[in-house]
């Protein structure tokens, strides 16, 4: 399959359809989203050689076997040629990595988020990212685009561009895997009485906790199905509410109707 299958498209095809074709194409098969590897390897190769007029001009238009600009180009290159009398050329390898530090929101995590970036390769040309971080990556991981690197070597295959992820804490709310975690506070008649408590995730998603009369200050409610969706299978985790208590400032005179209604109830 050539490179315009890979990204479904003509040989015509613009700029923009490209971008639109690359991005479609990438998160159906990006490695954190179940997708295959290979194929995620082979559409960042294809839309990183499309997307260059001069890559693009070669790949339309290759050179003919025998000796081109990048040597002898017949019989599969000296690689193959040296296997046929018993040498084995050393394996070729690719042009280096380049790593760019990429700060998200708190929110991102759940949505995920289309990313435009301009970077300078080593090479001295332009680069540029536009594709989408998948949800559920986590603080400190690293995402990764293959083909979209180092290419100052031109026989070696471009490097990777890498994106390692840094998350914004959230004043709120903290994740640990895959669930999200909050302390409410109470004051202490609302445990006694019972009260409903507003609920709003980092989505802006909105919930009213009922919280029954009797309950004990540290109780953790918990709610299914809103937390972080897994990076891999989209599957989310829940939200976890601990509930602790406020003491609250109270005159002489009600401190003596509180005793009044404990000895009371004694």
């Amino acid at each position: 399959m050539d490179y315009y299958e890979r990204l479904g498209v003509s040989k015509n095809a613009s700029q923009d359809e490209l971008k639109r074709a690359y991005k479609k194409a990438s998160m159906k098969h990006h490695p954190d989203r179940g997708g295959d590897e290979e194929q995620f390897k082979l559409i960042n190769e294809a839309y990183a050689t499309l997307k260059d007029p001069q890559k693009k001009a070669e790949y339309d238009n290759p050179q003919p076997q025998g000796f081109g600009p990048n040597g002898f180009q017949g019989m599969g290159g000296f690689e193959d040629l040296f296997s046929q009398f018993g040498f084995r050329a050393p394996r070729q390898q690719r042009n280096n990595d380049i790593i760019i530090n990429y700060t998200l929101d708190f929110k991102d995590i759940f949505t995920g988020k289309g990313v435009n970036v301009n970077y300078n390769l080593p090479s001295g040309k332009p680069g540029y990212l536009d594709a989408a971080i998948p949800p559920g990556v986590t603080n400190g991981s690293n995402v990764r685009y293959a083909g979209l690197g180092d290419d100052s070597i031109p026989h070696l295959q471009p490097g990777n561009l890498i994106l390692k992820i840094r998350v914004r804490p959230h004043p709120v709310w903290k994740r640990e895997d895959n669930n999200i975690f909050s302390v409410k506070e109470l004051d202490i008649f609302d445990f006694i009485i019972g009260t409903t408590v507003e609920i709003i995730t980092p989505v802006d998603r909105k919930f009213s906790l009922n919280v029954p009369k009797g309950t004990k200050p540290g109780t953790v409610f918990s709610i299914t199905g809103h937390g972080v969706p897994d990076v891999h299978s989209g599957r989310p985790g829940n939200v976890h509410i601990k509930l602790d208590a406020k003491m609250p400032i109270l005159d002489q005179q009600t401190i003596n109707k509180i005793k009044d209604v404990r000895n009371g109830i004694n």
